[in-house]
């Protein structure tokens, strides 16, 4: 079991030797600095939420009224906080999620292949956007031994989708996780103030621009004309998905499903019964609907509702310790989002990884004084809400 709080160690004893760290440990310096890194458009994007951004806001807040009561005496030398998914054992319960302005976010402009190969340094999966800079089986190369997942925005065109899904098995991803409130596209002021939109810039589209059935619905490839692959993008983006599409997805995959955007327990049950292998409890980071409720404070429904079908959460988190709340509540794994993007606009895949590697840090720490040795102890010990 590897010792991820030790990385406060390898800092402090750098630090005897005059060198600090050249990535920050925290969110809020990490964001800072990333911004910097980003300039006004991408940080827009990449920051900017729906509406005056107050869901999204509330997602990160919320954890500040939940806590968890330590335990002593209990010998938590070693911490165990690996996790059984989709038939595999992962080192950590941590995953990457899915974000669709990756690709831009690095210096390179190659964030999907830098996310990915950070997963291969820190074995924590790579949850691949649709949306991305890079085709997605370069992607999944770059993500090594590290097993990664594929996520769908599902087009309009039936044959598209197949081909995408096709695609993404024969690279070699674990899952299909298929996003559910991105048919259209959320009231984003931040942008919409900036009349910018990248992907009606051209900006990663590679996924589409590089599939076969995408090229043949074209006049001329994307090459000689990417205007109207464009406009061609726009026209099939977003379909509107219902419970019946279940059985179209069970029909062309053997992947197991994800259906991403679960927040309600009748939702949660409504894809138990229809088939899916997991559920995905997520507000879209609070990008696409303005008004709602923080995803943690829906977290324990929805685990409730969904039975023996893991639940996988994302929105809100910026620390190890909000991850160990998101355990405590039932999440099965818990997807890192803007932190880790931040990272590779500060340093590629490196940068991400450090991210990564300080959530677990704090994650692992956080266990080993509140005498909880593993998860099965975490989600025994539970969260309680503090505020009245």
């Amino acid at each position: 079991m590897t010792n991820y709080g030790a990385m406060q160690n390898e800092i402090y004893n750098a630090g005897l030797k005059g060198i600090l760290p050249t990535y920050p440990v925290d969110f809020a310096t990490l964001e800072k600095r990333a911004h910097e890194a980003l300039g006004p458009s991408l940080t827009n994007y990449v920051a900017g939420g729906c509406g005056d951004e107050h869901t999204q806001d509330q997602n990160a807040a919320a954890f500040h009224h939940w806590g968890m009561v330590p335990r002593m005496m209990v010998d938590c030398t070693t911490r165990d906080l690996s996790i059984e998914l989709f038939g595999h054992r992962y080192p950590t319960p941590l995953f990457m999620a899915p974000i669709g302005l990756n690709g831009e976010a690095s210096q390179d402009r190659h964030g999907d292949i830098a996310a990915a190969r950070a997963s291969a340094m820190t074995g924590v999966p790579f949850c691949a956007s649709t949306l991305a800079n890079d085709p997605l089986e370069e992607v999944k190369a770059a993500c090594g031994d590290t097993p990664a997942w594929f996520q769908l925005y599902t087009p309009r065109n039936k044959e598209l989708a197949t081909s995408l899904i096709r695609r993404a098995e024969d690279a070699g991803y674990t899952a299909l996780v298929v996003t559910l409130d991105t048919w259209v596209t959320g009231w984003r002021p931040r942008d919409l103030n900036a009349s910018n939109f990248p992907q009606l810039r051209g900006k990663v589209l590679q996924n589409y621009f590089t599939d076969p059935v995408f090229r043949s619905l074209l006049a001329r490839p994307p090459e000689e004309d990417p205007a109207a692959a464009i406009f061609t993008w726009a026209a099939t983006f977003g379909q509107v998905l219902t419970w019946e599409d279940m059985a179209w997805f069970k029909s062309v995959t053997k992947l197991p499903i994800v259906l991403k955007g679960i927040c309600h327990p009748d939702d949660a049950r409504r894809a138990v019964d229809t088939g899916a292998d997991a559920i995905y409890c997520s507000n879209h980071g609070g990008r696409q609907a303005n008004g709602g409720i923080a995803t943690i404070d829906l977290l324990e429904d929805v685990v409730a509702a969904a039975g023996d079908t893991p639940v996988l959460f994302d929105s809100g988190i910026r620390s190890g310790s909000d991850a160990v709340k998101a355990l405590a509540l039932g999440a099965r794994a818990v997807g890192v989002g803007r932190p880790y993007t931040y990272g590779l606009a500060l340093g590629g895949a490196e940068g991400a990884a450090w991210v990564l590697r300080a959530i677990l840090a704090e994650a692992d720490l956080l266990m080993a004084v509140n005498g909880y040795p593993t998860l099965a102890d975490v989600r025994a010990a539970g969260a309680r809400r503090t505020d009245p």
